[in-house]
């Protein structure tokens, strides 16, 4: 059965077309976001949503989404969506944070400019009849310096752009390296430092705990007399209302703003001040970029619904369309190891440790450690899934760590899941035939050969003669079909291990009776 899009808000025709082209049915209802209530009674039908910023991925609509893979939204921002209540149900929440880069760069760029040289006052006064020449002195933008606070994606083309324009730039952003920083040709600088030597400053950094009002009154305190503030990022960077209190004593030369803390913004403390250049959000208001983020969320989607390929998610680590076949059967694996270990712990997770040896190790590993600690947590938390994964553990102050390492062992890839409880520590180890189906091949340093299957008894014993017959007979007993049998040791006499797919669910008294078998140290029913 074809999966089913649902498309709520205006996005471009070609973006439906590729959706069909794909063979994915689209529903087409662009006046549908407005309507939460009429949305929310006919989302469970769909796979995936596409989005703008009409419709709202509340709570409340994410709830009702039986059906839901993927949350697509034409655009960088994901205000609009749930994004922990998605990624308790195992939603992808995807966005296209590059489709808009460039026009959202010339418009901080123009705005920069129409600042530099007062345009919106001088034609707002020339087409009210004046000729006000002596009234509009602008500055030049040559030679002055440009202070870019976040240079990521656009921040880095802004700075491109100001190269072009004869500006030196200097840049804050705590995640860009000294390499990145030489390759953009920009000085790499602390925020203290930034506010004291721009002429210009440009923000470009999305709207974080640390980053609200990163410009406040102490910061513009601290710049330089005549600095011009440009905002084309995020409503909040800035106190607006700081700011205004500098623009009205003359510190602060002029601000142009595309982005207010309240939007839509029908009146803001800024208004008013003949310093000062507002937009309603137009940074990525242009033919091209609405069309870019259109046929590029259609075309994300797309790949995840039919090939499990996820790129520019906000929850879930990159898979490509490429990678995605060779990554299938290593997920199973992964998330399998992952549910045998955490059915045979008791008490309190503290650290898990999931070791990639081989030719897993070069895959996308982020992806397999999710499904791993997934599996891990499922018999405790039921409603555990790939994307919640990682943050419940970390919820819940687990260590995880990913170990990669060459191929060493017997098997061209090896996946071990290492636990650690406050008790003990126990480990697990699989790996991938050539049939694609998933194997144990280790458990505590015993090696095993046993698939996984649905129903399975574990049981450890002192190796000791007699314990075959008598566990088979109590099988037989109780009318429990035996499909596949695999044992282990570690030493004759030594520790061992029988691991037991059966048909059927394990009854409790059976389990019981196991446990007595002498020698026995413990009996556990799996399911898979």
């Amino acid at each position: 059965m074809a999966p089913r899009v649902l498309i709520s808000d205006a996005l471009s025709p070609a973006a439906v077309q590729i959706f069909k082209d794909r063979g994915i049915e689209v529903d087409f209802q662009p006046a549908l976001g407005k309507d939460k209530d009429k949305l929310a009674a006919i989302i469970g039908d769909y796979d995936g949503l596409a989005i703008r910023s009409a419709t709202k991925a509340t709570a409340k609509i994410i709830e009702q989404a039986k059906n839901l893979k993927v949350i697509g939204r034409a655009g960088i921002g994901v205000d609009n969506v749930d994004i922990p209540a998605a990624t308790a149900k195992g939603i992808i929440v995807m966005n296209t944070p590059f489709g808009n880069s460039i026009t959202t760069a010339e418009h901080a760029i123009t705005m920069m400019l129409a600042l530099a040289r007062e345009i919106p006052q001088a034609d707002a006064s020339t087409q009210a009849g004046k000729w006000e020449k002596n009234r509009f002195m602008g500055v030049e933008i040559t030679g002055k310096t440009l202070g870019v606070i976040g240079c990521g994606n656009i921040g880095s083309i802004v700075a491109d752009r100001a190269h072009g324009l004869k500006m030196k730039v200097i840049a804050f952003d705590p995640f860009l390296s000294p390499e990145r920083a030489v390759t953009l040709g920009v000085e790499k600088v602390e925020l203290p430092e930034l506010f004291r030597r721009a002429d210009f400053i440009t923000l470009h950094t999305p709207l974080t705990e640390k980053t609200k009002n990163i410009i406040s009154a102490e910061a513009i305190a601290a710049m330089k007399k005549g600095v011009r503030i440009v905002n084309c990022a995020r409503g909040g960077l800035v106190d607006e209302t700081a700011l205004r209190a500098a623009l009205d004593s003359g510190h602060v030369a002029g601000a142009a703003f595309d982005v207010f803390t309240e939007e839509p913004a029908t009146a803001n403390v800024l208004f008013g001040h003949p310093n000062v250049i507002c937009t309603p959000h137009l940074g990525a208001s242009t033919t091209e970029a609405q069309e870019n983020v259109a046929l590029q969320v259609a075309e994300q989607m797309s790949d995840y619904l039919l090939q499990g390929a996820i790129s520019n998610a906000v929850n879930f680590p990159s898979i490509t369309a490429e990678e995605a076949p060779r990554l299938k059967p290593m997920v199973e694996l992964a998330e399998k190891l992952g549910s045998f270990a955490g059915q045979l712990t008791e008490t309190g997770l503290t650290k898990v440790q999931i070791t990639y040896e081989g030719e897993v190790a070069t895959m996308n590993t982020k992806a397999l450690t999710s499904a791993a600690i997934a599996g891990l947590l499922r018999p405790m938390l039921q409603d555990v899934n790939f994307v919640s994964a990682p943050v419940m553990a970390k919820e819940r102050g687990i260590v995880v760590e990913e170990v990669t390492r060459e191929h060493e062992g017997d098997f061209e890839s090896l996946i071990t899941v290492t636990v650690e409880t406050e008790r003990r520590t126990r480990s697990v180890s699989g790996t991938v035939f050539a049939d694609g189906r998933p194997r144990i091949v280790n458990i505590k340093g015993i090696r095993m050969d046993a698939e996984f299957g649905k129903s399975m008894l574990y049981v450890t014993n002192d190796d000791a003669p007699g314990f075959i017959g008598r566990f088979a007979s109590l099988l037989g007993e109780a009318g429990i079909n035996i499909a596949t049998f695999a044992l282990g040791r570690d030493a004759p006499g030594g520790n061992a291990i029988a691991l037991v797919e059966v048909d059927g669910e394990v009854p409790a008294d059976l389990l019981e009776k196991v446990g007595k078998i002498q020698n026995v140290q413990q009996a556990r029913a799996l399911r898979f």
